[in-house]
């Protein structure tokens, strides 16, 4: 039943007949993550009968059959596919920063082992220890406009420079422009992924996956040779609101997966924020909806801030200067110089600055999170003042 297999660093060490050290049961653990049916919830019930990985490959059928397995667990564990799992150590042992997270182990996230279902495993490229850091969750569309991805990029960089982390999906849309604001930030980013460890989807976002591993971490619970299946999307949804403070949702539909996201935090009693919408914008009915049952409204950064008390670094990252202007972008501060100190309306702002509907309205959105401007009754924008 154990394993003949050469020692390697990383998977622990061998006796000289090519038994695994039972001190070390990383291998073991591996082994029984490969189970059929070994999810979150049986794991807890095998180490809560016998104590650790090595331990389960040890008892016998009768031990086995007393939990009350399905035929296929309970065959898993009694011929077990060693050749998957030296593949997920060789995976381990590969180049670059390649780490392995156990549940009930030193260096697995706090927050994320509270949950009512933690992974067992998390295989992690760049650096574990960023899991330990403040983060907030910011996820939404894949098909999100440009003002909802400006709106996710400065909100994660507002996160950045205020010492917290910011945790997403790497998809498409929200998920990819709050990663990059972050980067753009100086910040840390996290990317919880629902294929293997290796694989990076959507393509497209290969040099992403580089720059967040490079200074956080790309992290999921599935062993190499796990395709991107619809089914594991889901699932990582509770890793992203696990590890997180709170979930910010920016535009979601009725139907998005977003929607499980939030629902996960609310169960995990996690903080859910919501950024409002047109009423005609098919992407803000799931934030309105969420807003209906009880989500905090999303203003600004200090919304999320004060929830969060001491969790601000003392040293920000980039916190600017004094002298910064409060609005570095030239068509920002073209908005502020046409507001001046009186309430504007849409129709006016545009006017005044020159600019496109469609470019002004994702400008006003963005200013409105720095909480530069602010909008008041009757469909007008106000310049908020530095008493804010």
């Amino acid at each position: 039943m154990r394993p003949a297999l050469t020692a390697r660093h990383g998977i622990g060490s061998f006796t000289k007949d090519g038994e695994h050290d039972m001190d070390d049961d990383t291998l073991y653990a591996l082994a029984l993550a490969r189970v059929p049916g070994v999810g979150p919830r049986t794991w807890s019930r095998l180490m809560a009968a016998f104590g650790g990985p090595a331990a389960v490959f040890r008892a016998g059928r009768s031990a086995l059959r007393s939990l009350g397995l399905s035929a296929a667990t309970e065959s898993g564990i009694l011929a077990p596919d060693w050749n998957a799992a030296r593949t997920d150590a060789d995976w381990l042992d590969g180049p670059g920063p390649r780490h392995l997270l156990r549940l009930a182990q030193p260096g697995y996230p706090r927050r994320l082992a509270e949950i009512p279902d933690p992974p067992p495993l998390l295989f992690v490229t760049g650096d574990p220890t960023t899991l330990h850091r403040p983060q907030v969750a910011i996820v939404g569309s894949r098909h999100a406009t440009a003002s909802g991805r400006d709106l996710a990029r400065n909100l994660a960089g507002g996160l950045a420079r205020a010492g917290i982390a910011t945790t997403s999906g790497l998809a498409t849309g929200i998920d990819a422009a709050a990663h990059r604001g972050a980067l753009e930030a100086g910040g840390t980013t996290l990317a919880v992924v629902g294929t293997e460890p290796d694989q990076v989807y959507p393509a497209r976002h290969q040099r992403l996956h580089a720059e967040i591993t490079a200074s956080g971490a790309v992290l999921g619970e599935l062993p190499p040779g796990s395709g991107p299946l619809a089914a594991h999307f889901p699932r990582r949804n509770r890793i992203v609101s696990g590890l997180s403070l709170g979930v910010v949702v920016i535009q979601a539909g009725r139907h998005s997966g977003s929607l499980i996201t939030a629902r996960l935090a609310a169960e995990q009693g996690r903080e859910v924020f919501a950024v409002p919408g047109s009423i005609h914008d098919p992407l803000a009915r799931g934030c309105h909806a969420l807003l209906r049952d009880g989500a905090k409204l999303l203003e600004s950064i200090d919304d999320i801030l004060k929830e969060f008390p001491g969790t601000v670094c003392e040293a920000p990252v980039n916190a600017p200067s004094e002298s910064t202007s409060p609005a570095a972008d030239p068509d920002e501060a073209r908005i502020l110089e046409a507001l001046g100190h009186d309430p504007l309306t849409l129709d006016t702002l545009q006017q005044r600055s020159g600019l496109t509907l469609d470019r002004l309205s994702s400008i006003l959105l963005t200013m409105e999170l720095k909480g530069l401007l602010t909008a008041v009754p009757g469909g007008r924008y106000q310049r908020r003042g530095p008493e804010g």
